[in-house]
């Protein structure tokens, strides 16, 4: 699936030249070889890059890597997938899965629209995540947001069916959209029992996104749909 070239024009982020520590230049400068992806428009052989057939996590913008590298730890039996443009946040991430002990963790720093489209095998992933991202709060932003029908569309088509794409937000008009774009995708099953939200997962550790959300009195918005066909 390829995205309109129109739609690719109006990017979800904006690369801001943060601060790179000490121990994440040297974790992108030793720790790449091991854990990183180079982005590239060839389908990635995920059997091959892990070394064994196992269910499949992808998460999308993970910021500094806090819950990717949580679940890998907790779950050694899955293969670990995370994207995000920001340099620093892949570096630290490649120190917590140092840290960590973890094998079955890779990043790709790259945009993730293109990296879906080019380099993630449709019907191979088994969990997506997209964990609060940017809001873009004024409403002449809203264009930029993430979670658009075509983002979830070309999200779907990498999840296998079965799978779940789960979103949050701490901003409830952007929580109120995608709750319709998701419900609009036909491909797609609310898998809340009141057919809105879920419950907060126990086994997710607050972000960094969270954390501040919480401190600004925001609410948290969970949601879980899985792929039907």
């Amino acid at each position: 699936m390829t995205a309109d070239p129109r739609q690719r024009s109006i990017r979800s982020f904006v690369l801001r030249a943060g601060r790179t520590t000490a121990g994440q230049a040297r974790a992108l400068a030793e720790l790449w070889p091991l854990y990183g992806i180079e982005f590239s428009p060839q389908p990635l052989q995920l059997d091959v890059i892990f070394g064994r057939q196992a269910p499949r996590v992808l998460e999308i913008g993970f910021g500094n890597g806090e819950h990717l590298a949580a679940l890998a730890a907790r779950h050694p039996d899955r293969d670990h997938l995370g994207i995000e443009v920001h340099r620093p946040g892949v570096g630290h991430l490649l120190l917590l899965a140092e840290g960590n002990g973890s094998t079955n963790v890779r990043a790709v720093c790259h945009d993730a629209v293109e990296v879906l489209e080019a380099q993630i095998p449709t019907d191979s992933i088994d969990e997506l995540f997209v964990l609060f991202p940017d809001p873009w709060h004024k409403k002449r932003h809203h264009k930029r947001r993430l979670i658009q029908p075509q983002f979830v569309a070309l999200a779907v088509s990498r999840l296998r069916i079965g799978g779940v794409l789960r979103l949050a937000t701490d901003w409830e008009n952007y929580a109120e959209q995608m709750l319709e774009v998701l419900r609009d995708n036909p491909l797609l099953r609310n898998l809340s029992p009141t057919n809105d939200w879920m419950p907060r997962p126990d086994e997710r550790d607050p972000t960094r996104f969270e954390k501040r959300g919480a401190r600004l009195g925001h609410g948290v918005w969970d949601l879980a749909f899985e792929r039907t066909a």
